[in-house]
């Protein structure tokens, strides 16, 4: 498994737009969009830095996976995501050496990226994200 950067950390909110002052008013990051993954239950913002990005998270519905991880732990780091060159051949590669996977194979996130989710419970605590993307 070839890992080529941090792809992005995934910040779960109560509100973008309230958390966009922060980032983008305070901080001065450009604000890319926002885009609403109905699979997953969330409405994501990007904002680039250097080769990476931040990700704001805000649920869409109250059964979402972002509403209870608020719910439990209140607003911050809900992910950091690598990106991979090859994502199957990554899963492939973690499973053999024992990590649990909460996705067998790759789904469709944000911005058209095939990502899976390893499970913190293999992960030191640490919800990784894995993602491939065409640059």
């Amino acid at each position: 498994m070839k890992v080529l950067k941090i792809d992005h950390l995934g910040i779960a909110v109560h509100s973008i737009e309230e958390a966009k002052k922060l980032f983008q008013d305070t901080l001065g990051l450009k604000f890319e969009g926002s885009e609403t993954v109905a699979e997953q239950k969330v409405t994501t913002a990007f904002f680039p830095v250097g080769d990476s990005e931040v990700e704001l998270l805000e649920s869409t519905a109250s059964d979402g996976p972002i509403a209870k991880y608020l719910e439990k732990r209140g607003e911050g780091i809900q992910h950091i995501a690598f990106r991979v060159e090859n994502i199957e051949e990554a899963l492939t590669e973690l499973k053999e050496k024992g990590i649990k996977l909460i996705d067998e194979k790759p789904r469709l996130g944000a911005g058209g990226a095939k990502i899976a989710f390893l499970h913190p419970k293999s992960t030191h605590g640490v919800l990784i994200e894995i993602s491939e993307r065409e640059d």
